[in-house]
């Protein structure tokens, strides 16, 4: 009686410490799916509203390498103790077939309820379930440290033997390439609209690209010369579409301010107005005299430290200069804003021909001065802009040529023919795909 008790007696027990060990192994499986499958913005979101889980999170996934470790110690340690005590439990039972039936039942049971189930539930709820975890994984990563680091020190020293070196502070993917990738896989799974997602991404890649890219080159630039009649002046003003123009002197590099259409006007309307004034005294006016100082700065600056320069000194134009100090062209903030919204057009450009338009047999017309990024945007496609800012500049780069009109080149699988030329500029283009 006292040998049945006592078998019994260990039956219950060991079956109970498998089963706890089990409820164990469930808790790291899905701690650790749950740690790492987790958004960070979205803990930090909720931490800024209270959350201590969510807080907790935040920090317990700063150091992964010892959160990793940690978890994969206390899982492998409860899985392989309880898979001892279910092999020794059913032995007794069974003999030599125990360890066959002990392998296959917790085979099944480790697979199904300390796997599969807590990590789909991690999953599925990866930010509630890293708030519940995150505390007692802190717990568990601070009293483990010691073993972790001793571990991962050994892990550490094998791959560097077979030239593998590991840096704790790099990540696979930077922020702004996740954010990208998102956008992307987003759009192609139809949950973010196209607009949306050039949008943000055009916002993200303000800080990669110079002025240099999205200027007004020199040769577009409309300009005052310094020496006209003031009725020429007025005209000229009244009659462009831009309401700041720059000013020059003797030659065109040489600039010596910029007019504003408004200071123009209430100079004219103080001259006309003066009791005093007479028909001569248009004629003693002087451009100059309202222009306000131009505003220099170098081709290579990104789009988002002049984006803030514009804001700082609340002006929204500047001229751009290579490192010679010779002219290359203009920038405003709107055309900033534009790589951003697209294409902004008002009362005074309703006209304006669109750089792209598709005719009904699948070719594409496009302005040669287009960018290659408004294209590729545009049409989604993927032609490369590191050696040309415009299309026409990809076909000459490409053609090793100025083309004529007519001309057909094909490459980077899209077939390009030149329609229209002024001078030495490409105005004109058809493309489609390969």
């Amino acid at each position: 009686m006292d040998t049945a008790g006592t078998l019994d007696f260990t039956f219950w027990f060991t079956g109970g410490a498998i089963l706890l060990l089990l409820v164990m192994s469930a808790f790291f499986s899905g701690s650790e799916t749950a740690l790492t499958a987790s958004s960070r913005a979205k803990l930090k979101s909720q931490a800024d509203k209270g959350s201590k889980g969510a807080a907790n999170a935040l920090k317990v996934t700063e150091d992964s390498e010892s959160l990793i470790g940690s978890v994969l110690l206390g899982n492998n340690v409860v899985n392989i103790l309880a898979a001892s005590l279910a092999t020794s439990l059913l032995t007794q039972m069974f003999g030599d077939s125990g360890v066959a039936i002990a392998t296959l039942v917790m085979t099944l049971l480790v697979l199904i309820f300390s796997e599969v189930m807590p990590k789909t539930y991690a999953i599925s709820n990866p930010e509630r379930a890293a708030s519940f975890v995150a505390l007692p994984i802190m717990l568990l990563v601070t009293v483990l440290t010691p073993v972790v680091t001793a571990v991962r020190l050994l892990v550490r020293g094998i791959l560097r033997i077979f030239g593998v070196q590991v840096d704790p502070d790099s990540h696979i993917l930077a922020v702004r390439e996740e954010i990208a990738g998102a956008l992307q896989l987003g759009h192609s799974e139809g949950v973010v609209e196209k607009e949306d997602r050039d949008r943000i991404l055009g916002a993200l890649d303000l800080g990669d690209r110079t002025v240099e890219e999205i200027m007004l080159h020199r040769s577009r630039i409309e300009m005052i010369d310094a020496a006209k009649a003031p009725n020429d002046i007025l005209r000229q003003c009244l009659d462009s579409p831009h309401t700041r123009l720059p000013v020059f002197k003797d030659e065109p590099e040489n600039i010596v301010g910029v007019v504003h259409a408004k200071d123009l006007l209430r100079a004219m309307y103080k001259l006309i107005s003066d009791t005093e004034a007479n028909s001569k005294a248009l004629q003693r006016f002087k451009i100059t005299d309202v222009a306000m100082a131009p505003y220099f700065i170098p081709e290579t600056t990104t789009l988002d430290e002049q984006m803030r320069q514009f804001l700082r000194m609340r002006t929204h134009f500047a001229l751009v200069v290579d490192e010679y100090g010779s002219l290359q062209g203009l920038i405003t903030l709107e055309d900033i804003l534009e790589e951003i919204v697209g294409e902004i057009t008002d009362e005074f450009d309703p006209h304006a021909e669109h750089p792209l338009k598709r005719t009904e047999d699948g070719h594409f017309i496009v302005n040669g001065a287009m960018t290659i990024r408004d294209l590729n945007r545009a049409t989604d496609w993927a032609l490369p802009d590191e050696e040309a800012n415009t299309v026409a500049g990809l076909v000459i780069h490409e053609a090793q040529m100025i083309p004529t009109v007519g001309q057909v080149f094909s490459f980077h699988g899209f077939r390009f023919e030149v329609l229209a030329r002024e001078g030495n500029r490409v105005t004109r283009l058809r493309i489609r795909p390969l």
